[in-house]
């Protein structure tokens, strides 16, 4: 997994597994990887697309599919765990969201179950999903043993800033939404530039502090959630390198997310749920 043929070390190791697979067009058509270093700002993260994807349809057909099935007889285990997730999303929207707007609670259930199930890839071990895009790649086992594989695949999109700042930047479009729906655009604008100083030479400060407050929502919802998973990430490749994915320390780092990885979903769903509450209300 070494560049260029160089020979692998611990280094190019982790460098390779925090790499995610690209794609882009260049002058010789669509390309991959090493060939879209110089693509610029038009560089896919097929990886992060592709998991993105598969997982958000293994929400909505799943959570589907025990909709349709549901019934008023003793429900089964699957139908039970969604009826408690659901209740649990259910009061947390209505304990902190203070408006009207139907949106939100399945805007909410959709933030905690898709993030939650993007997190989950990280308690995949790194080399297995590699290894099997090296050889589906045509790669062979030789060359992946030797470290000379040219094929990435970075397993956990919320790893990825693009995903994280995507997520985070949805939110932020619904809460200038949700602000300049129920306040008005003139509503909306007074509270960046007459709040928290209602006197008129110091407007300009306002605006520049709220401005600064609001954008600060949607960078620390994306930097939060992408630091945590990143450095979860990089503690289980370090294991790796090291040779610990036989021993106990490894599945004590595993088991240590089953807090980690509901609780960053949890976090980020309480969030937005708390960003939304506060620009839907009119003072």
């Amino acid at each position: 997994m070494a560049a260029n043929g160089d020979t692998l070390t611990s280094q190019s190791y982790i460098q390779h597994h925090l790499t995610n697979a690209k794609a882009c067009f260049t002058d010789e058509g669509l390309s991959f990887n090493y060939a879209c270093s110089d693509a610029g700002f038009w560089t896919w993260h097929i990886d992060t697309l592709a998991w993105s994807i598969i997982l958000g349809l293994v929400f909505i057909l799943s959570f589907r599919s025990v909709a349709k099935k549901a019934s008023t007889g003793v429900p089964g285990k699957f139908q039970c765990a969604v009826e408690m997730i659901v209740e649990f999303v259910g009061k947390s929207v209505k304990d902190t969201y203070h408006g009207d707007s139907k949106l939100i609670a399945p805007l909410a259930l959709t933030i905690f179950m898709w993030v939650f199930l993007l997190n989950c890839m990280d308690w995949i071990p790194v080399d297995w999903v590699g290894t099997l895009s090296s050889l589906i790649a045509g790669e062979s086992w030789q060359t992946i043993e030797s470290g000379q594989s040219h094929v990435y695949h970075k397993i956990v999109p919320t790893t990825d800033l693009n995903m994280t700042f995507g997520l985070s930047f949805g939110v932020f479009a619904l809460m200038i939404f949700y602000g300049i729906k129920i306040k008005g655009v003139g509503g909306f604008l007074k509270e960046l530039y007459a709040h928290p100083f209602n006197t008129p030479w110091l407007y300009w400060f306002n605006l520049i502090l709220e401005t600064i407050a609001l954008i600060a929502k949607p960078v620390s919802l994306a930097l939060r959630l992408f630091g945590n998973l990143y450095a979860a990430e990089l503690i289980f490749i370090l294991i790796a390198t090291i040779g610990l994915y036989q021993l106990p320390v490894h599945f004590v780092w595993a088991a240590f997310h089953l807090l980690v990885i509901p609780l960053q979903a949890f976090i980020f769903m309480m969030l937005t749920i708390v960003y939304l509450s506060m620009m839907s209300e009119d003072h």
